[in-house]
């Protein structure tokens, strides 16, 4: 980036135009660029009042001081997921509330909804017994819970779900909240059945061992809508990957809570259970090479209409070459390392809006690339400016 590229001598690409000539200054951001949609602010409201009795069922039941205890210890284990989700996310990052709505859909929506399930099967036929509750009640409902709110997402903030990646990152953060408010009950009967020694067993077990699993279970759901995404599905059809999706969910967490309930769980844990998170990194790893090489081909045919040029395209679309880059604008007078990130933001946006147009099932994509694409030529004007 030594000079300027042929940003400002943009033509066309067919079957579908790729620009317009940049203008001068950045427009307002296109129709339907926010996203997100008010269903979701509508759900996000109704979440509030069930917060609230969630904390009186805790409180009620187990007090407040042994629910304070849960909620700091359960904590820990959650703000280590968070920040190993959201370096999954770092290629192309997802709207920070909607990543907040898929937290506290898992943490309120899911386990109310776990509850009230489990209050009307006791009341309709009774306690079942512990095994059948935890094998088969549930893994069923509660990843039928957690599975709706990456439907919801799916559904009203399409635009922030473009395939696999984005998928697995709402059903983690889903998994993440369910985890925090189950771990805050566990642990706080730990401390009133057993006091210390039990909370740090209870803690080794579902804290060291296990933080990951129910991130692993609502992930298969998550990973499904998402192929169903870069297929350009809508809701009802999209149902056609999900529901296996969340079969698989189920399947897992059955296996997870059977290994705890008819086997020795520490040699079902290193025989099956270690393997399965090996391959649950490694299917992240490779999702993630696929998500670089979709930004690099959609990148590429800007690069092709004269938007970009080759160099830039590596620099955008590898993560040495935008190592490099960061590195680079550190040296620039004044450090323009924040104009560097937000052109890196905007160009790989942009490739999403690209993918989108491509298949169709964003009408709005054409306007967001238009405006991504001033946006880039303001932020290379920045970076390249005296």
């Amino acid at each position: 980036m030594s000079s300027p590229s042929p940003l400002s001598r943009p033509g066309s690409v067919e079957p579908t135009r790729i620009s317009t000539a940049p203008q001068a200054a950045v427009s307002a951001a296109p129709p339907g660029s926010r996203r997100g949609g008010v269903a979701l602010w509508v759900v996000a409201v109704l979440l509030v009042p069930l917060l609230a009795l969630l904390v009186r069922y805790f409180t009620g039941f187990l007090g407040t001081a042994a629910t304070f205890l849960g909620l700091v210890l359960a904590a820990i284990p959650f703000v280590i997921v968070w920040f190993a989700v959201r370096y999954i996310d770092r290629w192309e990052p997802e709207p920070r509330r909607l990543l907040v709505f898929a937290v506290a859909w898992g943490a309120i929506a899911s386990v109310v909804i776990a509850l009230a399930v489990d209050l009307v099967v006791t009341l309709v036929a009774g306690r079942l017994p512990e095994a059948v509750s935890a094998v088969v009640q549930a893994p069923i409902v509660e990843e039928i819970a957690k599975g709706l709110g990456v439907l919801l997402i799916f559904a009203f903030a399409r635009r922030a779900f473009d395939g696999p990646v984005d998928g697995i990152v709402y059903g983690a953060l889903i998994g993440a909240g369910f985890a925090l408010t189950e771990n805050v009950q566990y642990f706080a009967i730990s401390y009133l059945e057993g006091g210390s020694a039990q909370v740090a067993s209870t803690f080794f077990l579902r804290a060291v061992l296990s933080p990951f699993a129910h991130v692993m279970f609502t992930s298969l759901t998550g990973f499904a809508f998402g192929l169903a995404a870069r297929r350009g599905l809508r809701a009802g059809a999209a149902l056609r990957y999900g529901i296996p999706g969340l079969i698989g969910a189920i399947l897992l967490h059955a296996l997870w809570n059977g290994s705890a309930t008819f086997a020795n769980f520490f040699e079902v844990y290193a025989a099956l259970q270690v393997p399965l998170f090996v391959l649950f990194i490694l299917g992240i790893l490779a999702l993630r090479r696929e998500e670089t090489r979709l930004t690099r081909a959609r990148l590429g045919e800007y690069a092709a209409a004269g938007w970009f040029t080759p160099q830039e395209v590596e620099m955008l679309a590898t993560p040495a070459g935008r190592r490099s880059a960061l590195a680079w604008a550190r040296t620039l007078p004044g450090d323009r390392t924040a104009v560097m990130r937000g052109f890196i933001v905007d160009a790989t946006s942009l490739a999403a809006a690209r993918q989108r147009t491509l298949s169709g099932r964003d009408p709005h994509a054409p306007a967001t690339e238009r405006y991504l694409l001033e946006r880039t030529t303001a932020a290379r004007a920045a970076l390249l400016s005296r």
